[in-house]
């Protein structure tokens, strides 16, 4: 199994398509609506597809020749947020939870990548390598709000490091994420503001 944070760096230096297709598929934790998104690869192209719980109505919600990766119910579960490269490089892209209402939220030629709700669903987490060059690829975490307005970066580091995978605290308090800034992948937790990373 390939570790996220190996396969984030690889988006950076490698094709986009085949960097996804060597990692695991991802499912994200089901809304209000209790159906569980998740990145299902076929003949080469990766969709977002919901089901019920029991496996059952399986449904292509993307539909598009592009990747589309690593899905997120929003806290009420009307909405799901994901990345895609359907515009040229991943993005985080949001849509109803019938796959209606497609909206791009970021616009960066760094890839955006692993968005996460806060628990309130005001604001969205995720990791990306927009400060990166082709030479030195960092990944950090940043934040802005549901409808993409207002984009805070939360890590800084001031060498090639991967901070990524972000998940709130219930409370909406704290962000654990992992990261390699110690010379090995570890779990780190900061508040919601960035400060404080331990």
């Amino acid at each position: 199994m390939v570790p996220r944070l190996a396969l984030l760096t690889a988006l950076a230096c490698a094709s986009l398509a085949a960097a996804l297709l060597s990692g695991p598929a991802a499912a994200t934790f089901p809304g209000a609506n209790g159906k569980i998104a998740y990145t299902r690869a076929t003949n080469g192209d990766e969709d977002i597809y919901v089901m019920n719980p029991d496996g059952s109505g399986q449904t292509n919600l993307t539909n598009n020749p592009a990747d589309d990766i690593t899905a997120a119910w929003s806290p009420d579960g009307s909405q799901i947020a994901f990345a895609s490269d359907r515009d040229g490089d991943l993005d985080i892209y949001v849509m109803e939870a019938d796959g209606s209402g497609v909206t791009r939220l970021t616009n960066d030629p760094g890839a955006d990548c692993c968005p996460a709700w806060s628990p309130d669903g005001s604001q969205i987490a995720f990791t990306s390598g927009r400060e990166g060059s082709l030479n030195v690829y960092v990944l950090d975490i940043y934040v802005m709000d549901a409808d993409g307005s207002n984009v805070l970066r939360l890590t800084d580091n001031d060498r090639p490091t991967f901070d990524g995978d972000p998940n709130w605290s219930p409370d909406g308090s704290q962000i654990a994420f992992a990261t390699n800034r110690d010379g090995n992948e570890e779990i780190y937790v900061m508040n919601a503001d960035g400060s404080d990373q331990t």
